[in-house]
């Protein structure tokens, strides 16, 4: 009787170790959010002072060139 005590512990301590696991550094907004378009990605870098106006200009370019089929 004393074997299956030891066993329901060592379970529910695994099953609380995988939740734990798995929901570890996931917020709600990463759960079920589409990745960044590197355009949006962009534009945040902008709005965070990353980047400068300039350079943002440069790479929106790039990045337009490289996404227009006929170019």
């Amino acid at each position: 009787m004393g074997g299956m005590h030891w066993f329901w512990w060592l379970f529910w301590l695994a099953l609380i170790g995988v939740f734990v696991f798995y929901g570890w550094g996931r917020s709600d907004d990463q759960r079920g959010s589409p990745p960044e378009s590197p355009h949006e990605v962009l534009k945040r870098r902008l709005a965070n002072g990353e980047v400068s106006v300039d350079e943002y200009e440069q790479r929106k370019q790039l990045l337009d060139r490289d996404a227009d089929p006929k170019a």
